[in-house]
């Protein structure tokens, strides 16, 4: 019965890895793909068909040269990292705030506050009534039309409020006691302690704002405003490569693929740089933000 027990838990190991291996295999290689495409050569990549496990034709860093003398690519990527910097800073600052608010037993409305928030995650205005409230706010083409209509989200809001309220009373007591107020609580005992939890909410919404685009398509009239997604969902969706076809002539036709392929990498290499050191928090944060101990 033992030997048994034994075999069919090593099948069940062996079936796990070979599952898991397969999973990660089918969610790298698409981003192998397009790293091997951006290295190619642009006459090879055109006439391949399938995955690309390596480079084809000769070994060329062509396309990144031309992605990188358009100054357009330049300006949104700066732009995207003021969006993402200012609202990640508004957004986990606001969220925070609110969820220590809400996670406070002597604050008696705070039952009834969170059920009219969670209840926007139902129901909202949409899009035209944001859009009016947007103009009627003077935001409309200003980079705060991109941040404060994300500043919170009910989503994050609520795994804060969770990991706020799993602290144990005892530490806020104990602090007033000594004489702190609630904003030294707030940022001496509740923020450290609750480190792991932010660091995911950070990942979260700086993650968000690097992704967005739907609202800077909205909200902004002018090019020298837009992010860096939008310019991105011109070259790939549109098929606009004249914005980084400078250094490309006379024949621009052939870098098109190559073009777009390397306007992905440049993209979502921040991202992918900045996760691993962020990543050691994520399982931790998201398990205390979700069950209250």
């Amino acid at each position: 019965m033992q030997l048994d027990r034994s075999i069919g838990r090593r099948l069940f190991l062996v079936f796990n890895y070979l599952f898991l291996a397969l999973i990660a295999l089918i969610c790298l290689a698409p981003m192998w793909h397009t790293l091997s495409a951006s290295f190619s050569s642009p006459v090879e990549l055109n006439a391949h068909r399938g995955l690309l496990w390596y480079p084809v034709g000769e070994f060329t860093l062509k396309g990144y040269e031309i992605v990188f003398k358009n100054s357009a690519i330049w300006r949104s990527y700066l732009n995207t990292l003021i969006y993402v910097v200012g609202g990640t800073l508004v957004g986990i600052s606001m969220t925070a705030i609110g969820a220590y608010t809400l996670s406070r037993r002597y604050f008696r409305p705070r039952n009834v506050l969170m059920l009219l928030i969670t209840f926007t995650m139902l129901f909202n205005g949409g899009m035209i009534p944001n859009y009016m409230l947007i103009h009627k706010l003077g935001l409309y083409n200003t980079a705060w039309a991109l941040i404060l209509p994300t500043a919170i989200n009910v989503f994050h809001l609520i795994i804060l409020r969770t990991a706020f309220m799993g602290i144990p009373p005892e530490m806020e007591e104990s602090a007033k006691i000594d004489g702190a107020n609630d904003l030294q609580i707030f940022l001496r005992i509740i923020v450290p302690v609750s480190k792991a939890s932010i660091s995911v909410i950070v990942l979260f919404i700086a993650v968000m704002h690097w992704n967005s685009w739907f609202p800077a398509s909205l909200y902004l009239s002018d090019r020298a405003k837009y992010p860096l997604q939008i310019i991105l969902r011109e070259i790939l969706i549109d098929g606009n490569t004249s914005i980084t076809s400078a250094g490309a002539n006379p024949a621009i036709s052939i870098y098109k693929s190559l073009i777009k392929y390397c306007t992905v990498i440049v993209s979502t290499l921040p991202v992918l740089t900045i996760y691993p050191f962020i990543q050691k928090y994520f399982t931790q944060g998201v398990m205390i933000g979700a069950i209250k101990g």
